[in-house]
């Protein structure tokens, strides 16, 4: 997986064919290879990081994209305001609270998407906290899908 750093190329060809006209958050900016092409096709993005040496350097790779709000801090604090989004791109800060799909599910809009990548794929839904929050919530519709043969996103949308 990518260990925090920037979505694989697979990856970011999904995103860009999900953010397509949409309002679009991202929460873990990294270093804005995810927002960058987000940005490419979305209506507007929202990307949020918490490491301020990242937030530099996707500082740089997102410049001159004036689609894109980069902000820096806790995404909890800072996505809610801005919410309801269409696309939300969960990619970090998934263990800064145990309460984190529940406090994400509140910015996506009925009818908007999650997704989570970097996971194994085919592992069984019981014991992985990611599969078991995505599948079994019933405000969800969730589906897995291989991003490499080594790879895997779950892309869900909110009923």
């Amino acid at each position: 997986m990518t260990d925090g750093g920037s979505s694989i190329p697979a990856v970011r060809a999904l995103l860009r064919v999900l953010a397509a006209g949409r309002r679009v958050a991202e929460i873990g900016t990294a270093f804005g290879e995810g927002a960058a092409a987000m940005a490419e096709t979305a209506r507007d993005v929202v990307t949020v990081e918490i490491d301020p040496e990242r937030v530099e350097a996707a500082r740089a790779r997102l410049a001159g994209l004036a689609n894109v709000e980069l902000l820096e801090g806790d995404w909890h604090e800072l996505l809610p305001p801005r919410a309801p989004f269409d696309l939300v791109f969960a990619d970090g800060g998934l263990r800064s609270r145990e309460d984190y799909w529940e406090s994400l599910l509140p910015l996506v809009a009925r009818g908007g998407l999650i997704v989570k990548d970097d996971l194994m794929p085919g592992r069984p839904v019981d014991g992985d906290p990611v599969r078991e929050a995505l599948f079994r919530h019933p405000g969800l519709a969730a589906v897995e899908i291989l991003t490499t043969p080594a790879t895997a996103a779950i892309v869900a949308t909110r009923l």
